[in-house]
């Protein structure tokens, strides 16, 4: 796991955005350092003792709200100074680097980049040690809150990864696998446990894609992304209701993503796969005035079903995929700013009979190969908040609907001497209005506490020619979390929750449950700037988890006691240890949830829950230089339900067995080129934990390639060449459906590729 409270390779966690910086644009295709002067930020109260370097910086992060990169090299064994009183942030920061031999530039209108003082001969270049800009993109740093089991994927770590889909946006995290080959049918699974299990959402949005046990579950194009956050396991108590297992937050971008003044700019991308012989276009554009920003984005792809390594067609993966973006923001003088957006994405193709499955042998005749599936998820989000904090008032407000609707067609039996099946559309749908206010209180250099209330009013919807049938459920809860660091080595979180569920089942029963949520970590720093421990406990109240749409049963009765309520608990330990940029890092995770429920169609199955258990390890290792990395990350996850080996028919919306996990992954960057190389290996082992008269899981190994160049001499236009699957394999990833069952030939990723794209910036 990323660890985010140190200051080393990443972004110190932010607080305040920093007010306009005037005449630079800064794009997600810009290669050239930025220059750029320092915006007029209002003076705030800053009070930061003299201490290290890396918690010094920290320490104004979290005061200022501005965020800090600086290389780990640069920072070992440097001393601050102190700062005190009310005084720009500027120049505070000046005054904290006085002595250092240190040096800032913003980089953006929401970050700073340290780096040595360049020498007389070295005016004018990059400054010796540090990163050019176009390695350098912290923006992603906004959603890191610092949680001892905290994953962020970042803007640059998601431009270089160049993902057209969910798995491609978490490939490198052993603890996380997302099972399914494309995009409508992949489920995230976080140590094994899947997605429904953690809070979910986007922009701040709770989702609510519970539909059909074949499709995926937060269909999402990642060309939206501006960062994504996991708190895999211990999720502080304003990550939202429902955190049993942790918590997945997406963030779009936005206008001032890319301008940090008043101006208009866009860019254009086309990427072209030679497995399917698939085009995916994106096409954006975006403006700043005054106050007011706006950001509109679509992306259209389109081409034919894929092979696997074994040459042959993978029938119902063709690409059809339409997705939008719209945000329209606008912040006033006095620095409060509101915000409204819509983001929408649609897939309408032929897919496999079972979307998430490639075959299943012995099944009738009449069935299908493949059938239509209609897949609309929308997600629409008003938000207030404070640029300039006012003292105690830093305020957010989100006001939010979304929705996933699945329409395809239902097969049932012949009717007599009549060979073909009877036919008819089948529609399942989930909605979600929610919302929440809080506060985050500065507390100076102490930290900070964030207090609020949030609801929501979940609904599962299916209806076809016969039935019309759903279960709903509304919840209203009230949280605080603090985010402290009572003395310099000793960072504190913790956190309650309180939680009210109204839930009413098919046959308009009412029920009602409440439950407390609590969570504690903490990190300690025992050689400061070398080695720290963590560990970490969280006690979660889920309520009743709403069934699927497509599994409703009008005949379900839930009794006097009705469903019981899902809780959990979360337990996480570790060591993290840096050295002129080296990390090595390992931990110990279990998660145990009671009550999970896991209803099914059948009468005895509307109450019907199980327990489900995670436990293993992590183990990672890297080195980080000025233009490049190398990372190694193992996980070792062992997953269990009802005290027996998991499996993917079982976990169903549970959990799912994965075993053991390798990836390896480095990147450099020729600077005088404009040229960056890289690739990733994937190693997944045997896994032979299964039930008596299942298959084990078969092992297998995946090697991916690119090449990408930003010529200097036209610094708004990137070329890029990937290589997919080299090795040609022919294999499921570990989290895809069926594996251990004979009947089931399950859906086979993509074969070898050729992916090449260009992208332009205006």
């Amino acid at each position: 796991m990323k660890s985010t409270n140190g200051v080393g390779q990443q972004a110190v966690r932010p607080a305040m955005i920093a007010a306009l910086l005037a005449g630079t644009a800064l794009g997600c295709f810009a290669t050239q350092p930025v220059l750029a002067q320092a915006p007029a930020a209002a003076s705030a109260t800053i009070n930061i003792p003299a201490q290290t370097l890396s918690s010094a910086l920290i320490a104004f992060s979290r005061q200022t709200r501005i965020e800090i990169f600086v290389p780990s090299s640069l920072a070992a064994g440097k001393r601050s100074s102190a700062v005190a009183g009310a005084q720009a942030p500027e120049a505070a920061l000046q005054r904290l680097l006085s002595g250092t031999g240190l040096t800032y530039r913003f980089t953006g209108a929401r970050s700073v980049t340290v780096e040595a003082i360049p020498s007389a001969a070295a005016v004018g270049a990059a400054p010796a040690g540090a990163i050019a800009l176009d390695a350098i993109d912290v923006r992603g740093a906004t959603m890191a809150r610092g949680g001892v089991s905290e994953i962020v994927i970042g803007p640059q770590e998601i431009e270089r990864k160049n993902p057209t889909d969910t798995r491609g946006l978490f490939a490198g995290e052993p603890g996380i696998k997302v099972g399914g080959s494309i995009p409508m049918s992949q489920k995230v699974y976080v140590h094994g446990v899947e997605e429904n299990n953690l809070s979910v959402t986007i922009d701040g949005s709770r989702q609510n894609n519970k539909v059909f046990h074949h499709n995926g579950t937060t269909l999402i194009d990642p060309s939206f992304l501006k960062a994504a956050r996991v708190d895999a396991g211990v999720a502080p108590a304003d990550a939202g209701p429902g955190a049993l297992a942790g918590a997945i937050a997406y963030e779009t971008k936005d206008a001032r993503d890319f301008l940090s003044g008043n101006g208009v700019g866009g860019f254009a991308k086309t990427m072209f796969n030679s497995n399917g012989k698939v085009f995916t276009n994106t096409l954006s554009g975006y403006a700043r005035y005054d106050g007011f920003d706006a950001l509109g984005l679509v992306t259209y792809g389109k081409g034919q079903a894929y092979k696997a390594g074994d040459g042959r067609e993978v029938p119902g993966t063709a690409t059809d995929i339409l997705s939008g973006l719209v945000k329209l923001g606008w912040e006033a003088p006095s620095g409060d700013r509101f915000q409204i957006s819509h983001e929408r994405v649609r897939d309408d193709a032929l897919r496999p009979f079972r979307g998430n499955i490639g075959f299943i042998s012995g099944r009738p005749a009449w069935e299908p190969r493949v059938r239509n599936y209609e897949i609309n998820r929308q997600n629409t989000v008003l938000s207030y908040s404070r640029t300039s904090p006012i003292g105690l008032w830093d305020p957010k407000a989100v006001l939010a609907y979304s929705t996933t609707e699945v329409r395809t067609r239902i097969f049932e039996r012949p009717v007599g001497a009549n060979p073909l099946p009877v036919t008819y559309p089948g529609t399942g749908g989930t909605d979600s209005f929610n919302g929440k206010f809080e506060n985050r209180f500065g507390l100076g250099a102490v930290g900070a506490i964030t207090a609020g209330v949030d609801f929501y009013k979940d609904k599962a919807l299916y209806k076809d020619r016969n039935m019309r049938i759903s279960e709903k459920a509304s919840n209203v809860g009230a949280y605080a979390q603090a985010r402290l660091t009572p003395i310099e080595r000793v960072r504190l979180s913790f956190g309650l929750r309180g939680d009210k569920q109204w839930f009413t089942g098919v046959d308009g029963s009412g029920h009602d449950s409440s439950g407390v949520s609590r969570n504690a970590s903490a990190e300690v720093d025992l050689i400061p700037e070398i080695l720290t421990a963590k560990a970490g406990y969280s006690h979660a109240f889920g309520g009743v988890q709403l069934a699927e749409n497509f599994i409703l049963n009008p005949a379900w009765r839930y009794g006097t006691r009705g469903v019981e309520p899902t809780t959990a608990d979360n337990y996480v330990a570790g060591l993290v240890a840096r050295y002129a940029g080296f990390t090595v890092e390992g931990s110990i995770f279990r998660t145990v949830i009671d009550h999970a429920r896991s209803a099914r169609f059948a009468l005895a199955a509307a109450t019907q829950t199980r327990h489900v258990e995670s436990h293993g390890y992590e183990i990672s290792a890297g080195y980080d230089w000025a233009d490049g990395f190398v990372r190694a990350k193992y996980a070792d996850i062992d997953v269990k339900i009802d005290n027996l080996p998991a499996d993917s028919d079982t976990g169903t919306y549970l959990a799912t067995p994965i075993g053991r996990v390798l990836t390896l992954t480095g990147a450099h960057t020729f600077q005088q080129w404009g040229v960056t190389v890289g690739a990733d290996l994937e190693i997944v082992f045997d896994y032979k934990k299964v039930l008596p008269g299942n298959l084990p899981l078969k092992g297998y190994e995946v090697v991916n390639a690119f090449v990408e160049y930003k010529p200097p001499t036209l610094p708004n236009f990137t070329f890029r060449v990937e290589a997919k699957n080299i090795l040609d394999k022919t294999y499921a990833d570990r989290a895809t459906y069926g594996q251990e069952f004979g009947t089931v030939t399950p859906l086979y990723q993509p074969g070898r590729a050729i992916v090449l794209s260009a992208a332009a910036r205006f």
